[in-house]
């Protein structure tokens, strides 16, 4: 490992290209971008199916793609584009007369619509774009071949009433699974993080908004069955104020982790700590959690708790020189700990945050994991920066030869592939 963390030292912030890392995502984009323009060539070649409906639905999907927001814990969203699309996918009727597009015609609107919607974003440089219609393309084509040729066959008209409905529902279901699991695998891809906790949080927003998602998509295609398009604005307006109070949710988590970041700095206004600091740990203890396999909320109170891991610091008379805790005694580092614990609690800030915080000079082997994290991320930061430029090996073997005692040894290998693949950029000295 020592030879392999000396060519990131060479080479601070940056990532050592693999193309293996590459090869999923450039191949699922390019089957992708295949399916796309197959779909595209042949509704250009055959014309368009029931043209009002393919019209109305991919101003729609469009309308819903312009509205995409960033939401709490950066979650790209766009309900409104998401069960448009699966509507048009599971679409049968239209005010009673049975429609004849099919698998290709609906991902070719689809992906026209969504590319429209795009535009914008890309404009301004927002957001996920490639990922984000990579799943809009493939989920929606995997419901439409679960559910376009059957229909088309005959084969679902036997299926009337209740048993129909239900039947829309599975495939919903099935599809947001697909969904799931997709986004999963492109972030592991992309990132190299844990498979595993990475399709449980996206499991967990499905039955956040997507479920809202879902439920949409099967009421309006059914709706669209019965009375037509006129169903579309009227079961479009739910999801819409959905979409906004998520926003509203969003907006207030920003401010809150504002709030929490400018609480953070009092130790560097005060001299107590180092510039940067505080955000420094931050960044790199997320970014460990992430390699440890934490979950999104847990990687929230650790982000937190990373944050404010020194505010105990403004307790000491005299502060402790470049605001090196982990150089202190045991008892002195207990005071501060709990000191910060106590004005954790006073600030209002999750019960959890403040146990982490308290708990940082606790026997590694008691501590939470996300206290370990802290812990082990503070002290690199604080043997790097007094080893100079260059320090990195040097603060990671340290962190080794105290891992009998003081860190546990998971958390520092973690740190240290984080630190190999370039993630973020090593601190300065000064």
């Amino acid at each position: 490992m020592s030879a392999l963390t000396s060519r990131f030292v060479a080479r601070p912030g940056r990532f050592p290209w693999h193309p293996r890392l590459l090869d999923p995502l450039t191949l699922v984009s390019a089957l992708t971008l295949l399916l796309t323009l197959v779909a595209l060539a042949d509704t250009l070649w055959h014309g368009l199916d029931e043209r009002g409906t393919a019209l109305a639905f991919g101003i729609l999907i469009a309308v819903g793609e312009l509205t995409r927001w960033s939401g709490a814990e950066e979650r790209e969203s766009a309900p409104l584009g998401a069960a448009a699309a699966l509507s048009y996918a599971l679409l049968g009727e239209q005010a009673g007369r049975p429609t004849h597009h099919g698998v290709l015609q609906v991902v070719a609107v689809v992906a026209a619509a969504a590319l429209l919607g795009c535009v914008p974003h890309v404009a301004r440089g927002r957001g996920p774009t490639v990922d984000h219609l990579t799943r809009r393309v493939l989920t929606v084509a995997f419901a439409a071949v679960c559910f376009q040729p059957l229909y088309n066959q005959g084969r679902l008209l036997e299926w009337g009433g209740p048993a129909y409905a239900l039947l829309l529902v599975a495939l919903l279901v099935l599809t947001a699974l697909c969904d799931a699991v997709l986004a999963a695998a492109l972030a592991h891809a992309r990132t190299r993080w844990p498979f595993g906790p990475l399709l449980w949080d996206e499991l967990r927003a499905t039955l956040g908004i997507g479920s809202a998602v879902c439920a949409t998509g099967a009421v309006m295609s059914l709706a669209v069955a019965v009375v037509g398009l006129w169903a579309l604005p009227v079961f479009s307006l739910p999801l819409l104020l959905t979409q906004l109070s998520f926003r509203r949710y969003a907006a207030v988590r920003v401010t809150y982790r504002q709030t929490i970041a400018s609480l953070a700095r009092a130790t560097e206004i005060a001299g107590y700590t180092p510039a940067g600091h505080a955000r420094r740990v931050a960044a790199l203890s997320r970014a460990v959690g992430r390699e440890l396999g934490l979950s999104e909320p847990d990687l929230t109170v650790l982000e937190y708790a990373a944050l404010m891991h020194d505010i105990g610091q403004l307790s000491l008379v005299d502060p402790v020189p470049a605001g090196a805790t982990s150089t202190l005694a045991a008892d002195e580092q207990r005071r501060i700990a709990l000191l910060g614990g106590a004005v954790v609690r006073q600030t209002g800030v999750d019960a959890e945050v403040a146990v982490v915080v308290e708990r940082q000079a606790d026997p590694y082997r008691e501590q939470p994991v996300t206290a370990r994290i802290v812990r082990a991320v503070n002290a690199y930061e604080e043997l790097a920066r007094e080893a100079g430029p260059g320090g990195t090996l040097t603060a990671l073997e340290k962190l080794r030869l105290a891992t009998a005692r003081d860190y546990q040894p998971e958390v520092v290998e973690s740190l240290a592939r984080v630190l190999l693949r370039g993630g973020l950029t090593l601190p300065q000295a000064g």
